[in-house]
């Protein structure tokens, strides 16, 4: 399952750079469009936990922000809070 995360969390990071969302909120939103095409392409099943795997996702809020802020892709080009 820890690779489904770390698979959903570089297309998630991918999302938001390409289309300039940067917040908690745009991550939210790209989390759940992500996991609901895993889910539509058979990638998650319903014998996953998709309630795990997003409350997983959300707790690595911080270190995406951080992450996106370093690799310059923040609204003010640092660390948000």
């Amino acid at each position: 399952m820890e690779n489904t995360v770390q698979e959903i969390l570089n297309l998630v990071k991918t999302k938001m750079k390409e289309q300039g969302a940067y917040d908690r909120d745009a991550y939210k939103q790209f989390i759940e469009e992500t996991i609901e095409f895993f889910q539509e392409r058979g990638k998650i099943t319903e014998d996953e936990n998709v309630e795990f795997i997003e409350d997983r996702l959300m707790d690595m809020w911080n270190e995406v922000q951080e992450s996106l802020a370093t690799e310059g892709y923040s609204k003010t080009g640092k660390e948000e809070s």
